[in-house]
């Protein structure tokens, strides 16, 4: 595993004339867990180099030749030969582009204004770089707000954009050494506001001869003199200088006029105990904890705040401690921010997530069609039964019912609702940023959306559920189900995944139907008086709800086949024979009338695959019969459920166990406490989680 970092074209990596990129790659590439793994490129003359993980880049001088291109473009070629894990660019946007041929993961800091920047003015250049990079990183939550400028809310909170403020270590300062200096470090331009003090400072010396002021820094560009016999501009000094007068210095001063985006001077006067005293403007007020922040900038106001630190020496020091005391921004815990994320990028993984007890709680986007449209009428459906699983997990769930938003949505523009659908989704992404999205039958979720989706919040999990059978007349279900596969982390299915011959390079897992107290409510083999002896129902379309005319299912002739070979048992049927389906309370009002339940789904007996009828039946307390070609009968006892081989053996059990209501009662018992001990709906929950996250844990039903 390699890691490469580009410095700006130009960037002193060296202790003579160290800008504050090179200072901040430094000092966290030496304590990095990954340091025998980094490698710096730069460009500079100077011989000295900070650390001895540093490659120059030589360039050739022509007139007519872009030297920052070739600096690109040699810096490509080498990386060509080296293949790195991870490409870190400072501060150069406009380089992205020409890196994207690497094929690797690029991650851009910024440490200047996003938008004065070439490569990441405009929006579009901005929405490229979001696209493009895996991770990109600013110097300062105000750094980050300027980036997201005139960008839809979808990206602000996307995972890929991260705040890394600058940091310098942490030393014991005694404060007892403490000299009466005021220090000015920086630029000596009005941008830096060095005017302001500089008007300033000789003032304050006028006025309290018993102090001194320090300058350093130089600016060959603007000529402003200040002259005092208490005032030394010392010009560029090295780093480790500047550190040592901060350390002896008792006021810093950092009172820029533009907007800055961090600011390295006060972070460094505020980590050796100065009192600072910094302007409101850009990323400054995040470089300190404890200081005097200057709204109003100008000669007076920054008078003022100076003579008031003088003047009260309690208050100066009580500065002065708390500016030790609170400072934060060390390089040990920069340093493992930035590994942090290196990590996450390398091994694709959450990190906060313990592999060995599963205690984090995760936001939820659950989308599927809860049925709201249908008043109540499919309210105990399967996606109900597993989102109730996710809450008594205790995970924040948001439900997104997209069957209902269509319907609302659909207009002469948008037929299906489709456009609306998937445009709320991207709002709610931006508002809510779920850890995890889980679709159950979500087809008219477009895969651009989730393509979308997973380049700009690469840290989401996605997951989907599928509960129809997918084999013989069935293969569009199955179509279905593999259309946004290879955007899934799982996949889990209520058919045996092996039987269905699905490619093994995706996760795709068996998925029990659930049962769930709140909906299995019943126990009928308590009661002793039934008006029916076998329950049966399906479906002509669930959420047309009614029998279609012209509508033939299979399961009708075997239906009727049974009716007449057991002519003396009360069969209670539902979506066949001019009946029509039951739902609801209404289906729970006739289930709780019969004794035994038949689990009959469409189609050939396919392994494991039944329709959530067999989940409802056992879980109310029904004696349930099942064909025994499922092989459901793997996950339970003979004592549990029933199992038949053809029509007649059907026939013959019914008659059996319809008359022999003791030996009925303990299979149905039994059976229901089997079902609900491995099958209820917040084991399925945490088998879903458990999977997608690759958290082991041996569950009943597997390897069955």
């Amino acid at each position: 595993m390699k890691i490469s970092i580009l410095l700006p074209y130009k960037e002193n990596y060296s202790p003579e004339y160290a800008g504050a990129v090179s200072i901040f790659v430094n000092a966290t590439n030496k304590i990095s867990k990954f340091n025998k793994d980094i490698t710096v490129f730069g460009y500079t003359n100077f011989k000295k180099k900070l650390s001895v993980n540093y490659k120059n880049i030589n360039l050739s001088k022509k007139i007519l030749k872009s030297q920052s291109k070739e600096y690109v473009e040699k810096f490509f070629k080498i990386q060509e030969n080296i293949k790195p894990s991870i490409v870190e660019i400072h501060n150069r946007p406009n380089y992205i582009k020409k890196l994207l041929e690497l094929n690797t993961n690029l991650v851009l800091y910024f440490h200047n204004d996003p938008i004065t920047m070439n490569g990441s003015k405009t929006t579009f250049e901005r929405l490229e770089l979001l696209s493009n990079c895996s991770k990109i990183i600013f110097n300062s939550e105000w750094s980050k707000r300027q980036f997201l400028k005139d960008l839809k809310t979808f990206y602000h909170k996307s995972k890929k954009l991260i705040v890394i403020h600058q940091s310098t270590n942490k030393v014991n300062i005694d404060l007892k050494q403490k000299q009466n200096i005021i220090t000015f470090v920086g630029k000596l331009n009005t941008a830096k506001g060095y005017d302001i003090f500089g008007n300033t400072i000789l003032k304050i010396l006028d006025k309290y001869p018993k102090w001194k002021s320090l300058v350093i820094g130089d600016e060959p560009r603007e000529k402003h003199t200040f002259i005092h016999k208490n005032l030394k501009v010392l010009g560029f000094q090295n780093h480790k200088k500047v550190l040592n007068i901060f350390s002896k210095t008792s006021i810093a001063v950092a009172c820029s006029r533009w907007e800055e985006p961090f600011g390295r001077t006060s972070l460094e006067a505020a980590s050796r105990g100065c009192a600072v005293i910094i302007s409101n403007r850009g990323g400054l007020p995040e470089t300190i904890t404890n200081g005097i922040i200057l709204r109003n900038l100008n000669s007076n106001t920054l008078f003022d705040s100076i003579e008031s630190l003088i003047k009260d020496k309690k208050k100066l020091k009580d500065l002065q401690n708390k500016s030790i005391k609170n400072f934060f921004l060390t390089d040990d815990y920069i340093t493992n921010k930035i590994d942090h994320y290196r990590n996450e990028i390398i091994y694709k993984f959450d990190l906060n997530i313990n592999k060995h007890n599963f205690t984090k709680k995760l936001k939820i986007l659950h989308i599927t069609n809860f049925n709201e449209r249908h008043n109540g009428r499919l309210f105990y459906n399967t996606g109900k039964r597993i989102n109730n699983g996710f809450i008594r997990l205790n995970h924040s769930v948001l439900e997104f019912s997209d069957r209902d938003i269509v319907s609302y949505y659909r207009n002469i523009n948008d037929l299906n609702g489709s456009k609306r659908l998937n445009k709320k989704l991207l709002e709610v992404i931006s508002n809510y940023v779920p850890d995890v999205i889980i679709l159950g039958h979500a087809d008219l979720i477009k895969k651009e959306t989730l393509e979308f989706i997973k380049k700009n919040y690469p840290n989401i999990k996605m997951v989907q559920w599928f509960l129809d059978r997918m084999d013989g007349n069935w293969i569009n279900n199955k179509l279905r189900f593999l259309d946004k596969i290879n955007l899934m982390d799982t996949s889990f299915c209520t058919t045996d995944p092996c039987s269905l011959r699905l490619n093994k390079k995706h996760k795709v897992f068996y998925l029990p139907n659930p049962v769930d107290n709140s909906f299995e409510t019943l126990k009928n083999y308590n009661n002793k008086f039934f008006n029916n002896d076998v329950f049966f129902a399906m479906s002509h379309g669930v959420h047309r709800g009614i029998l279609k005319k012209g509508k033939y299912d299979e399961r009708e002739s075997f239906i009727n086949k049974l009716l007449k070979i057991t002519p003396n048992i009360r069969f209670d049927l539902y979506g066949m024979n001019n009946n029509q389906p039951i739902w609801a309370d209404d289906y729970l009002l006739a289930i709780s009338q019969s004794k035994i339940g038949l689990n009959l789904s469409q189609g050939k007996p396919t392994k494991y695959y039944s329709s959530d009828r067999f989940s409802q039946l056992i879980g109310n307390g029904l004696l349930v019969l099942v064909d025994e070609k499922t092989r459901i009968g793997n996950f339970f006892n003979k004592d549990e459920i029933v199992l038949y081989k053809n029509l007649n053996d059907l026939s013959e059990k019914i008659i059996k166990y319809s008359n022999d209501s003791k030996k009925r009662n303990e299979i149905a018992k039994k059976g229901r406490a089997k079902y609900f001990k491995y099958f209820n709906s917040t084991i399925i929950a945490e088998y879903i989680i458990n999977k997608t996250f690759n958290i082991k844990k041996k569950y009943y039903w597997e390897d069955k």
